[in-house]
């Protein structure tokens, strides 16, 4: 029998193991502060005592790695990368997500609540293993491999190629994988979306890739996402953790969410307003 386990990146980059529905190990954050965690959460200072309290919460209000996940959940923020592409699923200008669910590992989500549900309240997926009820309200058929709920975005990547779709929008985390990604030879009616989450801490190479080959970032607390927005005058929103658009398609997908909400549109003045911004950047 599989023992249930699942290992998360979450606040300030620590390291979470999650058992049986407990937090049993959480390690040192790398950074002491983030905005979007004081604003929700009353977080003044990332510790690893209220990391464990904040992952508890989430697995007491919506089951996350448990069998009482909830895989339909409102937005949780404006401008997230969960709700950007919720809102251009809805408008049409994507097919499916690529992306990775506690229970579940790597799935495809081509429904607008799902596609919030699973990426909105979430940290990165270190590993994790299957859970049955989870698996099922996702739609089996709609999982890499229900068996070992394995994380595998080019598989990934390829499942949904071989399903037909066309617009196909990836959820990564700062690897080499972008780079293979925008490299793959491709149908000409096929169209990939690459979003990038969770970079702080991530190598200046990596970043660089995300430029170059991405089409929206999340500033997190990445000190390289911030120099390389800058440099690239890319267009973003917010000045506290930007959303970052690194390319012409990514700033269509950014605005339109922008436009769905009622905000104001994307902009790329510089420098940015860096008074109230994680700490330290990585």
């Amino acid at each position: 029998m599989i023992k249930d386990k699942h290992v998360i990146e979450a606040i300030g980059r620590a390291k979470v193991t999650i058992e049986n529905g407990k937090v049993t190990k959480v390690e040192q954050p790398e950074i002491d502060y983030c905005p979007i965690f004081n604003k929700y959460h009353k977080m003044e200072k990332i510790t690893p005592e209220a990391i464990k309290k904040n992952i508890q919460y989430r697995i007491d209000d919506f089951g996350m790695c448990t069998p009482q996940r909830k895989v339909r959940l409102d937005d949780m923020l404006s401008v997230g990368i969960s709700e950007i592409l919720k809102t251009n699923k809805e408008l049409g200008n994507i097919d499916v997500v690529v992306g990775a669910c506690d229970g579940v590992g790597t799935l495809l989500m081509d429904d607008p609540e799902i596609i919030q549900g699973v990426g909105g309240r979430v940290s990165a997926l270190v590993s994790t293993t299957p859970i049955p009820e989870v698996i099922e309200n996702v739609g089996i058929e709609n999982v890499l491999d229900p068996k070992t709920a394995s994380l595998d975005p080019i598989a990934g990547l390829k499942m949904a190629l071989d399903k037909g779709y066309k617009k196909i929008a990836i959820t990564i985390l700062p690897s080499p994988l972008i780079k293979q990604i925008r490299e793959m030879n491709l149908p000409d009616d096929v169209t990939i979306y690459i979003l990038v989450a969770h970079t702080t801490s991530a190598t200046e190479d990596e970043i660089k890739d995300v430029f170059e080959y991405a089409d929206i970032v999340s500033g997190c607390a990445s000190e390289y996402v911030r120099k390389y927005a800058q440099k690239n005058k890319a267009y973003y929103y917010g000045d506290k953790v930007s959303m970052y658009a690194t390319s012409e398609a990514g700033h269509k997908l950014l605005d339109d969410r922008l436009r769905k909400t009622g905000k104001d549109l994307s902009i790329n003045v510089y420098p940015q307003n860096d008074e109230d911004i994680p700490n330290p950047l990585l």
